[in-house]
């Protein structure tokens, strides 16, 4: 005989965030909404006025001394819930971190050339994380990759600003950049 899995919840349903109606345990609540004398009620006379206005009774604060109510259409409000966080995601904005990686021995034409990148990325927006992977021996020469990332970041210093300085973790060094929000200019 198979054990029942207590967190298994059917597909078809979805728990809902909100006591609706008949779900709500409290003796008293305290009663807001539109078209509604507000004060403190017992629950089956709440929900006696909700049922006369054709609308639901769904307790918004549970936490509250007595719990607070409000009389609404409950698929209306969950829709608007729902779009609400909708555009709250579409408005947040997305991070980006790029990568640019050095060595120890790093000469000075591909420094320039990864700086040249590394200050597109910035104007475009993007956070970098640049490192300097250590390989093998190389670990030995920690300082001259502390050197390099300062160094770096000393050449950015007019478009961005450290966010952490190098830190070794394991086999890399780690510098993270993020562009500096420049004022509009005032007319």
């Amino acid at each position: 005989m198979a054990t029942p899995n207590k967190r298994y919840i059917p597909r078809g349903k979805v728990e809902e965030p909100y006591k609706v109606n008949d779900k709500i345990t409290a003796r008293e609540v305290r009663l807001v909404g539109d078209n509604v004398e507000q004060g403190i009620f017992q629950t089956r006379d709440a929900q006696r006025i909700a049922n006369e206005q054709n609308l639901d009774l769904v307790e918004i604060s549970p936490t509250a001394n007595p719990p607070v109510c409000r009389i609404i259409d409950y698929s209306k409000f969950k829709y608007e819930q729902k779009k609400k966080t909708r555009e709250m995601k579409a408005k947040a904005q997305k991070v980006v971190i790029k990568e640019i990686r050095f060595g120890p021995n790093t000469d000075d034409h591909d420094f320039e050339f990864k700086l040249k990148h590394a200050k597109g990325f910035l104007e475009s927006g993007f956070k970098i994380k640049s490192y300097v992977h250590f390989v093998g021996r190389t670990i030995v020469f920690k300082e001259r990759g502390e050197i390099l990332l300062l160094k770096f970041a000393q050449a950015l210093e007019d478009v961005a600003k450290v966010e952490q300085l190098p830190k070794l973790e394991g086999k890399r060094m780690f510098l993270i950049l993020s562009p500096k929000v420049v004022a509009p200019a005032k007319k």
